[in-house]
């Protein structure tokens, strides 16, 4: 049983380390769209590309008329919820399983 362990730790590991990495690009992302930055940007093409399918439909879902987008803190939210939750319960089964 102490493979199917190390497989179910190893998988929480990647996804633990996705999450984060998910994370701070939504966190880069947000940051930068409050200076106006230039849309041809490589670097702000390739952060709107990754962040925009996932921003969109909490957008949509929860629009605010004060002006202020919180659709990147709700994600995070979620992000940290997943982490917390579904990945910690990960590690705990592999670790009861080895």
């Amino acid at each position: 049983m102490f493979i199917f362990g190390n497989l179910f730790h190893a998988i929480a590991f990647i996804l633990d380390t996705i999450l984060t990495i998910y994370m701070w690009i939504i966190i880069v992302s947000a940051l930068i769209s409050w200076v106006n930055p230039d849309p041809y940007n490589p670097i702000v093409r390739f952060l709107y590309s990754v962040t925009d399918p996932v921003l969109r439909p909490v957008r949509k879902r929860f629009t605010f008329s004060m002006g202020i987008d919180i659709s990147p803190m709700i994600v995070i939210l979620v992000i940290m919820f997943i982490k917390y939750f579904i990945i910690a319960s990960m590690f705990d089964l592999a670790s009861r399983m080895k």
